[in-house]
C-alpha cells in the first residue's frame, strides 16, 4: 500500500531552511556597509576641524574634501561596482618652484620608498601625494590606509617642500 499523503514534517523543515536563509540574505543586505561609508568613517576620525564637504554625481560617484594638519585632502570614489576606483590626493607645493630640478630629483628619491601605497605626482601645476586602486575585493582597512598614507605623508613633507622649494 502506498502512501499519498506528504511527509508535512520534511516542507515544514525545508520551509523553515528556506526562509531563514532568506531572512539571513536580508539581513546580510541591510547591515552591510557601502564603500562610501567607510570612507565617510575613516574621513570623520581624521578630519581636523570635523568640516567635510561631499559631493556625489549622477553615476554613483562621491567626493570628500577635508582638511589634515596643513593640506586639504581629497578622496574620489568613483561608484560601487569593482571596475570602479578610490583615488586619494592632497596638494603639497604650488608650481613653478625654485630649484625645479632638485624638487623633481627629490621627490623621485622619496617615491623610491617613502611613500608606501602613493606616491608624488604633478597634477595642474602643483606637486600632490595620490594614491589610486580599484575598490575590487578592498577591505575596511585597505581604505582607512590609503586615505591616512596620503594624509599623513602630504602633512609631514608639505612645510617642508614649501620652506625649501616655494617662491
Amino acid at each position: 500500500m502506498t502512501n499519498s499523503e506528504p511527509n508535512i514534517q520534511t516542507a515544514s523543515a525545508e520551509s523553515q531552511s528556506s526562509e531563514s536563509a532568506i531572512a539571513d540574505a536580508q539581513v546580510e543586505k541591510a547591515t552591510a556597509v557601502t564603500y562610501a561609508e567607510e570612507i565617510e568613517t575613516v574621513i570623520a576620525s581624521m578630519a581636523v576641524d570635523q568640516k567635510v564637504m561631499v559631493g556625489k554625481n549622477e553615476a554613483g560617484g562621491h567626493l570628500w574634501k577635508f582638511k589634515y594638519g596643513s593640506v586639504e585632502v581629497f578622496v574620489q570614489l568613483s561608484g560601487e561596482t569593482e571596475d570602479d576606483t578610490l583615488t586619494v590626493w592632497a596638494f603639497v607645493l604650488q608650481l613653478p618652484a625654485k630649484n625645479e630640478a632638485q624638487l623633481m630629483r627629490k621627490i623621485l628619491e622619496m617615491n623610491w620608498l617613502s611613500t608606501l601605497e602613493s606616491h608624488f605626482a604633478i597634477v595642474d601645476n602643483q606637486v600632490a601625494v595620490i594614491s589610486t586602486r580599484t575598490i575590487a575585493e578592498i577591505s575596511a582597512g585597505e581604505i582607512s590606509r590609503i586615505i591616512t598614507i596620503v594624509a599623513t605623508i602630504a602633512d609631514d613633507n608639505d612645510d617642508l617642500l614649501q620652506a625649501e622649494f616655494g617662491l
